[in-house]
């Protein structure tokens, strides 16, 4: 039996050395292709992992700015007081009152525009923004329940002020409600007590709820300021 070597073999010197050059360069030719298809396979790895960082991080860059984001355009947590908190304090300019706390049918006259106290409505304001005017007789009820009642005039106060309004807003026991026709752009309400200001930003608005938002001294200290009515215009 012949080996294939033995078949390649030739008696011509030349024609033997042709041939062997022949085999060694059909060697070489495989060699270099299968070097080419490992160099091939070698930068196709590369590629690939060079894909997945980059994809990778994208997408934690994405994550990161996702999550300063969320700080960033977060709305604010709602300005936190201590409830009972009344010490006495003066607060320049805040009216001192003195009203009767029945509860009445129909509607009343106050002495108060807007009305800090008096005869109410059996059924109070739920607290919270309206973005319309409300019926006096329920919103006293609520700050007979140590709510403060917040009103701008909408012909003075405009969005900006409305905003800032609402940043001074604890998350409950308040209300935020247009109020036509004031002496002032805004005043600030709780039971038998009224702050009246020109200013929406006017820093004695949280001085106010400081010292009166949920007053242990209104007629129904700790009673509920939800579960009743909502007004026109519950935001």
């Amino acid at each position: 039996m012949t080996s294939p070597s033995d078949k390649r073999a030739s008696g011509n010197p030349a024609k033997q050395a042709q041939i062997d050059l022949t085999v060694k360069q059909q060697r070489e030719q495989k060699r270099q292709e299968k070097l080419a298809e490992y160099q091939k396979q070698v930068a196709k790895r590369k590629r690939g992992k060079l894909v997945w960082w980059v994809v990778g991080s994208t997408a934690a860059v994405a994550v990161i700015g996702l999550v300063v984001a969320s700080f960033a355009f977060a709305p604010a947590p709602p300005t936190s007081y201590q409830a009972g908190n009344s010490t006495g304090r003066e607060i320049s300019g805040v009216q001192t009152f003195e009203n009767r706390s029945d509860h009445v049918q129909g509607a009343v006259t106050y002495e108060q525009n807007p009305p800090a106290g008096g005869p109410h409505n059996p059924y109070w304001l739920n607290c919270g923004v309206y973005t319309e005017p409300q019926q006096n007789e329920n919103a006293v009820h609520s700050m007979e329940h140590g709510a403060i009642w917040v009103t701008y005039d909408p012909a003075r106060v405009d969005e900006a002020g409305v905003d800032a309004l609402k940043a001074v807003l604890p998350s409950s026991y308040a209300i935020l409600s247009p109020y036509p026709n004031m002496d002032n752009p805004v005043a600030v309400s709780g039971w038998n007590h009224q702050l009246k200001v020109d200013d929406p930003t006017d820093p004695r608005i949280k001085e106010f709820f400081t010292e009166f938002w949920r007053s242990q001294n209104v007629p129904e200290p700790n009673a509920a300021c939800s579960g009743a009515i909502d007004g026109p215009g519950k935001a």
